[in-house]
């Protein structure tokens, strides 16, 4: 086991601990720690303190800290994928066609009067999400450089946002303004029954993918090296799309689009922990990706209370610096 992962993960739950309760007590109402843990551990409080925290404020939180650490393990299993640090699901216009897909299907039942379930918002992301990536590998055929596939993947990603942005402006049903919050970010309005549906994908897919540690350690080493190894090549290069389409697309699914967060958090987490083997950077990502988003959703909300930011806003702003460097460093080492 690395020597620096374990200080560096408990540092990192440290954070992750300090921000759970800087969450909590910010917002419109302002609520003080010695409360928050007498609500928490079931002691009487503020009623309304109350309500705001088990209603609002925890499944919010929950939900950021899911689907961050999950949007994270799917940018690392997509640069496994593609052996590239730069591709991620935001860049290669998966989220996008997930957008697409899930906004394509809120229109359609609601203008038939129907609401769309959380598990039919999920399949549609997820059929987005494989439509795009199945579309950016048979561009990889033909584009073997991958500079040039991560410029298609994005331009991709531009087509699925303006066709979204089309069939919303001229959606006739007036539910469909709620799509204008959820399409640009949000974690807004998240309830307990989400959290419960999120986590029971999320977390089955992420220990899967927990599972496969050493046969996508052997194939970061190399295909040939990988089949000496005993690993079926094409059964891990299919189980990573899977895997990884269904993590960015349960994110997009319930909060919209989050970008640069599954692309910048690896890297992050790679260098502060000082190895890129899967067993320890899989876990490390999830927890470094819960960290950046519920920074980022904290902030969004606070910042200019009571107006929300969008949290791709935030998350772009603190992370393309980052992935400028990748960039560069990447460039420097040609």
């Amino acid at each position: 086991m690395n020597k620096r992962f374990c200080p560096v993960l408990i540092i990192m739950i440290i954070i992750l601990i300090i921000l759970f309760f800087w969450n909590v007590c910010t917002g419109s109402v302002t609520i003080t720690i010695p409360e928050i843990i007498s609500i928490l551990t079931g002691k009487t409080g503020n009623i309304t303190h109350q309500r705001v925290i088990w209603n609002i404020r925890l499944p919010r939180i929950i939900a950021a800290i899911v689907l961050g650490g999950s949007l994270s393990v799917s940018g690392f299993l997509l640069q496994t994928f593609f052996g590239n640090p730069i591709a991620g699901p935001y860049v290669l216009g998966i989220s996008s066609g997930a957008k697409l897909a899930v906004a394509l299907s809120m229109i359609f039942f609601l203008d038939h009067g129907i609401t769309l379930s959380a598990l039919g918002m999920v399949s549609s992301a997820f059929m987005g999400a494989m439509l795009s990536l199945c579309i950016v590998l048979l561009l990889s055929i033909k584009v073997h450089n991958m500079s040039v596939l991560i410029v298609c993947g994005i331009l991709l990603g531009y087509i699925c946002s303006a066709i979204t942005d089309f069939f919303v402006t001229f959606a006739s049903d007036s539910n469909i303004v709620n799509l204008h919050n959820w399409a640009v970010g949000s974690f807004s309005g998240t309830n307990w029954t989400d959290v419960k549906i999120m986590t029971s994908i999320i977390g089955p897919v992420t220990m899967l993918s927990f599972l496969l540690s050493k046969p996508i350690g052997a194939y970061q080493l190399g295909e040939r090296y990988a089949q000496n190894m005993g690993v079926n090549i094409l059964f891990l290069r299919i189980t990573l799309i899977l895997l990884s389409s269904l993590l960015s697309a349960c994110v997009t699914a319930f909060a919209g689009p989050i970008s640069f967060v599954g692309i910048a958090v690896p890297h992050l987490v790679k260098t502060a922990a000082g190895t890129a083997r899967p067993i320890i950077l899989i876990p490390a990502c999830f927890v470094g990706g819960s960290i950046i988003t519920l920074l980022c959703d904290g902030i969004a909300r606070s910042l200019f209370s009571p107006t929300e930011l969008s949290i791709s806003s935030v998350t772009a702003f603190f992370l393309v610096p980052v992935v400028i460097y990748m960039m560069l460093a990447k460039q420097s080492r040609r």
